[in-house]
C-alpha cells in the first residue's frame, strides 16, 4: 500500500520548492532509483547530470524563461497545444483529459478562448502578459536547489532501427523511478519544456552543460523539497480530469472495452 500511495500521491510541483539544497544522500538515491529500471538487455542507455551550481542554474532559467516569452508572444504555443485545452467544467468531464483553462495562470485566463485569435494575441501582447510569466517562469526554475539532466547515449540509441524506441523506453521508466522516490523524500519536481519549444535555445544548454558529442541531452527536470501539505488524497476515477478505465482499457481485442473498472 505504501507504493500505491506514492504512485497516485506523485506530485508535478507547479509551484516554488523550499529554499533548502537536496541533501546527498537523497540525490544518490534518486539516481539509484533511476538506476534500477529496466533497459533492453540491461544496456542502461540512460547517463544524469546533477546540476547544483547556482550560476548554471540561473542561466537554465534565463533560457527557460525567455523561451516562454518567445512562445506566447509569437502565439506558437497555443496553436500547439490547443487540442488540449478545455475551457468549461462540463468540456473537461467530457474529454476527462488535458487541462482546464481556469488552472492555468491567472494572467491567461481572462483571454479564454479569444487566445486562439489574433486579437486576442495582439492584446496579450500590448499588455506584456508572455514577458511577466516568462520572468515568473525564470524566477521559478531559478529557485531550483536542484536540476537533472537526463541524456541518452547515441551509440545505444542509434545502434540499430529499434534502438530509438528501447532507448527512451527505458529513459521513461528511469525517470518514472525518479518521481515516484521524490513523493517519498518530501520532494517535488517539474519538467522544463519551455527551451525546447524555441529553435536553437536546447542548442545553447547543451553547450552550456558541455554535453559531448555521444551524448544527447533529452530532458531537464528541477526538484527540491516541497512545502508540508494536507494529505492528498488517492486517485479518485470519477474526477473530471482522468480518463475512467473503460476509455482507454480493452478486454481480449481492441474491440471490446472493459468493463466494470470505472468505480472504485
Amino acid at each position: 500500500m505504501e507504493f500505491l500511495d506514492a504512485l497516485f500521491n506523485r506530485r508535478t510541483t507547479n509551484g516554488p520548492f523550499l529554499p533548502d539544497p537536496v541533501s546527498e544522500e537523497h540525490q544518490r538515491l534518486l539516481i539509484k532509483a533511476a538506476a534500477s529500471a529496466p533497459s533492453q538487455f540491461n544496456s542502461q542507455p540512460w547517463r544524469f547530470l546533477v546540476i547544483e551550481e547556482r550560476e548554471t542554474i540561473e542561466s537554465i532559467a534565463r533560457i527557460s524563461g525567455e523561451s516562454m516569452t518567445a512562445v506566447l508572444s509569437e502565439g506558437s504555443f497555443f496553436q500547439r497545444y490547443k487540442r488540449h485545452f478545455r475551457f468549461s467544467a462540463q468540456e473537461m468531464a467530457e474529454h476527462r483529459s488535458g487541462m482546464y483553462f481556469d488552472k492555468l495562470p491567472k494572467l491567461l485566463r481572462p483571454f479564454t478562448r479569444t487566445v486562439f485569435t489574433s486579437a486576442g494575441q495582439r492584446t496579450m501582447n500590448t499588455l506584456r502578459v508572455p514577458q511577466t510569466l516568462g520572468e515568473e517562469n525564470r524566477k521559478l526554475v531559478a529557485g531550483s536547489p536542484l536540476i537533472l539532466g537526463v541524456m541518452l547515449d547515441r551509440r545505444e540509441r542509434y545502434a540499430h532501427p529499434l534502438a530509438d524506441f528501447y532507448c527512451q523506453f527505458s529513459m521513461g521508466a528511469s525517470m518514472e523511478n525518479v518521481w515516484l522516490t521524490t513523493v517519498e523524500l518530501g520532494m517535488g519536481i517539474q519538467f522544463i519544456s519551455f527551451p525546447m519549444e524555441v529553435p536553437g535555445q536546447w542548442e545553447r544548454i547543451t553547450g552550456m552543460l558541455e554535453i559531448p558529442e555521444d551524448l544527447e541531452l533529452m530532458a531537464l527536470y528541477r526538484l527540491g523539497y516541497v512545502p508540508e501539505q494536507p494529505g492528498r488524497p488517492v486517485i479518485d476515477w470519477s474526477s473530471r480530469e482522468r480518463r475512467p478505465p473503460s476509455r482507454f482499457v480493452f478486454r481480449e481485442t481492441c474491440r471490446t472495452p472493459q468493463e466494470g473498472w470505472d468505480e472504485g
